[in-house]
This record gives C-alpha cells, structure tokens and sequence, in this order.
C-alpha cells in the first residue's frame, strides 16, 4: 500500500488507493497520503493548499467526499496510532493548508497534547512547528518535562518560524519562552532578538511582572539585543512611569540592564528615594530587594561614576550573597572546585589560601590568595590584617569604599587574587560566553582591585589526575 500511494499520479489516484482498501490500510499510511496530496497539489497551478476552500485544485479536493471520508478515517482511529503516526499526520496536516478549526488538525493537536510526556525530541519539534500557534506553544512550555529539559534541536527550529508568529502570541505565553530560555542558557540571538521585538511593540501594555520575565534572557545570556538602542529607552519610559507599582519587578528589570553595563539614571532618582525605600521596607520581599538594593547601589559606585542622584542609605545595605550561589550547591558533584582545591593544597598548603570567601558586595570567590610581587603566594599570616575580607557581620563588609580603600592604601607590595572555578553552568550553553550575573561579578571583583585567574570547565576537563591540575 505504502508504493502503491507513492507511485500515485494524481491527487484521485490517492484518495482511492486510502478509501477504498481500508482493510489494507494502517496508521502508518495515513500520513503518506496526506504528504503525497501536499506533494500533487503543489505541481498544480491555482493558489496554494491553504488558500481557503473552493479556490482553486486544493480548495476542490479539500471538497471531495473522498477527502472527507480520509479524514475520517484518521479521526476515528487516531487514538489507537502510534507516536510517529500521530505526528507524522499532524505535521502534514500543516503542510496541506488544512486550517487549524478544522476537526482533523484539532483532534491531532489533542492527541499530541495528550502524549507530550512521551514524544520524543524530534516528535516535540514536528508537532509544535506544525502547529505553532499560541494554543500550541502555550502546552508545550508548560509542559514541566519540556521545561525540564533542554530541547536545543527544538528552539534552533523554533527561531527559524518564531518571528513571523510573534504578533499572534500573548504576552503570558512569550514569557513562557522567555523563561524557558534562560533557564537552559540558550543564546539563540534570532529567538532573543524576536522577544526583544516583542517587548518594544507590546512594552506599554505589559505591567512589570510580565516586562522582568521578557528581559530576563538578555542578562541571563549576556546579550545585547539588535534594537536595543530603541528597547533599552523605551524600559526606561515604561519604568518611570511603573516604578512604584510592582517595586520588585522594577528592581529585577534594573539588575538586568545593569548586567548589559545600561545604567537609566531616572529610574535610579525614583528607586533610591526615601518614598520608594519606605514603600519596600514595609512588604513582605523586603529582604531580597534590599540585598538588590545594595548591589545596583555598588554597581553604582564601581560603573557610573558620574551618577550624582539619590543613594541608598548605608544602614540599609546588606551583602548580596552570603554563601555560594545556590546553582553552584546544586552541582556541586558536577564541579572542578574540588579538584582544583586539593591541588592548591599540595601547591601552596592550606594556610595560603581562603576557599568560598564572601568578598563586599557580596559575591562568592573560589579561593582568594595573595601574592607579593616576585610572584609568591603569601601565608595568610604574613597579609597586612587590613587586606584581608572583612567579616560578613562587620559593617565593612556592606562599605564598598572601606574596601577600596583597604585595598590600595598601604598594600602596594601585595596584590589579592580571586582563582574562579567556571563550571559549564556558567557559561550560556555551547559558548564561552559567561552569563551576565558572572560578568558582572568578574567586572567588579577587577574594579575592586582584585587579579582575576580563570579557570575555565574546558581546560580543567582536559586535566588528567592531581599532578596535572
């Protein structure tokens, strides 16, 4: 049956073979027929298979009882057909023209939905591209398996089709996308780029929950969008207006920009004064703004310098993190640390080095060593008490000054070194791109007065036992 529809001439030569042997045919024929009635009607003039019923050839065949009675047929028995079946048709569904109301493609679209759990990586991406309306991205997004799991084949697809649907896409389902994106790290800049779009058209009417998960991929990822010079003012516009509506949102929007090195000095006047800070300090995120709070305020006095506005109050900062970063708990059996940490032990000894050091304004380092400038490590002992970090509780801990000052008054012979451990995490996926919370880390720890020396996942995985690390 299988040569006899792909040896077929014309579009009734198929419909006949389909209809009138239905003891012969199984579900694995059905979406043959459907392709080969793309492929015959495509060779024949008029409008094409999606042009609207009664227009031309595909119009007249989309007519056919025969047709009707094929469709049916898949109808009927579409919950006894196998995964690849069930897709197969679906996917030639899309490609004939058929229009998504029509009681075939739904119940194909259901079905699909229905078996998600089960589809492959492959079956996932011929579903969703053949439908790919806002129905379709919606379920698979919310999918918690999909969302679990990184589906790159599927968003390199998915950024070739996306831009010309954007428009018809809610805003709730493109921050689906968004988050999915940045929780894998894909920097897939033409998926970015066509949120970005999205945002610069739609920004006005979105409040700024749903403005922050939109934003979130381009400071995640470290990218820049293609129209930011025009998206970019225009958050600004948006922010001064919503600043005070949703304080958290505002902030996490600001800790993204200021992650691409973008500093709005406006929005900066409204969340340093004294009325946006009593509004924060009475809800119930109090604590995790303030922790924000204090590293845009630091990022203030390390970038943008020329700033003059409001600041925040001292005795409202805190540090940013107080211990590692909870991604790098998570995996902390899939990281290098250890094995680096060890060697450094046998290298220099312990009592030259400080692991997992909280450095003011809060990040996490690896290991802090100190070198003289022969290029001798130094016994903690013999560092100035004065370089060395603060403690978290101290007051110093908070004043970014105090530790500038620390570092570049009386310690010219001695230089602070951060050793960073890049796990691949830290990393946007396949690329040597660090996401944007690290390279801002690595731009102040420098600004800071410390060395940086990195050790990236890509040499340390080459490294074979103690000797060689």
């Amino acid at each position: 049956m299988k040569r006899l529809i792909e040896r077929s001439r014309s579009v009734g030569e198929v419909l006949r073979w389909v209809t009138q042997n239905p003891g012969k045919v199984s579900a694995s024929h059905y979406p043959i027929a459907l392709h080969k009635l793309g492929q015959l009607l495509q060779q024949q003039p008029g409008p094409p298979a999606g042009a609207g019923a009664g227009r031309g050839p595909a119009g007249q065949v989309l007519e056919q009882p025969e047709f009707h009675a094929l469709c049916q047929a898949i109808v009927s028995g579409c919950a006894k057909f196998d995964n690849f079946s069930i897709v197969n048709c679906l996917y030639a569904a899309a490609a004939l023209g058929l229009p998504g109301e029509s009681p075939l493609v739904r119940v194909l679209e259901d079905e699909s939905r229905s078996r998600l759990g089960r589809f492959n990586q492959k079956d996932v991406s011929m579903v969703f591209s053949s439908e790919a309306n806002n129905k379709a991205l919606e379920a698979i997004f919310s999918s918690q398996l999909f969302y679990e799991n990184r589906q790159e084949r599927f968003i390199r697809s998915m950024a070739e089709w996306l831009p010309r649907k954007a428009e018809n896409l809610t805003p709730y389902t493109m921050a689906l996308i968004a988050k999915y994106v940045a929780r894998h790290r894909l920097r897939e800049p033409r998926l970015l780029d066509t949120i970005a779009n999205f945002l610069l058209k739609r920004g006005e009417q979105l409040d700024s929950k749903v403005i922050q998960k939109l934003v979130f991929p381009f400071s995640r990822m470290n990218y820049r969008p293609s129209n930011h010079g025009e998206l970019f003012p225009k958050l600004e516009a948006i922010l001064e207006q919503k600043a005070g509506s949703s304080p958290l949102a505002t902030v996490n929007i600001l800790m993204s920009m200021f992650q691409l090195s973008h500093f709005p000095q406006t929005v900066l006047h409204q969340v340093f004064s004294p009325a946006f800070i009593t509004n924060v300090m009475s809800s119930p995120y109090a604590l995790i703004v303030r922790r924000y709070l204090s590293l845009l305020d630091a990022a203030v006095e390390l970038e943008f310098r020329e700033y003059s506005g409001p600041r925040l109050d001292p005795r409202y900062r805190v540090l940013m993190f107080e211990h590692a970063l909870t991604a790098d708990e998570a995996n902390r059996k899939y990281s290098y640390k250890g094995l680096v940490a060890e060697a450094l032990r046998q290298l220099v000894g312990e009592e030259c080095y400080r692991q997992d050091e909280v450095l003011p304004p809060g990040y996490c380092t690896d290991f802090l060593l100190w070198i003289n400038h022969s290029g001798t490590v130094l016994p903690l002992s013999r560092v100035p008490a004065a370089s060395k970090a603060p403690p978290a509780t101290s007051p110093a801990a908070v004043s970014l000054r105090s530790s500038v000052l620390a570092l570049t008054s009386d310690l010219q012979d001695f230089a602070p070194v951060v050793l960073s451990v890049n796990d691949k995490w830290h990393y946007c996926q396949n690329s040597d791109i660090l996401v944007g919370s690290r390279a801002m880390r690595d731009r102040h720890l420098r600004l800071l007065g410390y060395c940086l020396v990195q050790l990236p996942y890509t040499e340390l995985e080459k490294v074979s036992g103690i000797e060689e690390a």
